[in-house]
């Protein structure tokens, strides 16, 4: 036989392995905090308080997790004619966390909203 004759088998499709699909939690809804402030010391204090209160009602807690500083600067003259070399800059520092409760009661979201924390901290929430 030569190779022009002879017979050729037909290869069968090779099988492949199934996907792994992606496991994933299921939750119905959270309450995403992001926490802002000047001071990191007063933030972290204010954090600390919202993850004790959210772990006093056995609430599913994600975080804190650090968000980039935003930083603001500015420069001005320090004279008001002539000495435009001599100049001052200042800058403002935004401190930002961020806080995840999986599946909050009802218990867990009072008792936020009735929490007093220190001046100068903002707090958004959202429910996602």
């Amino acid at each position: 036989m030569t190779a022009a004759t002879a017979p050729t088998k037909a290869k069968a499709p090779a099988k492949r392995a199934p996907k792994a699909k992606a496991v994933e939690v299921a939750a119905d809804h959270k309450l995403r905090i992001r926490v802002k402030a000047y001071e990191h010391k007063i933030l972290d204090v204010s954090v600390k308080s919202i993850m004790d209160t959210a772990a006093r009602f056995e609430a599913t807690v994600v975080g804190p997790v650090p968000l980039p500083t935003e930083i603001k600067r500015w420069t001005v003259n320090r004279s008001t004619f002539v000495h435009k070399d001599a100049r001052e800059q200042f800058e403002m520092r935004i401190h930002k966390r961020l806080i995840d409760i999986m599946n909050p009661s009802p218990k867990v979201i009072e008792a936020l909203t009735n929490l007093n924390l220190p001046s100068g901290v903002t707090i958004d929430v959202k429910m996602v």
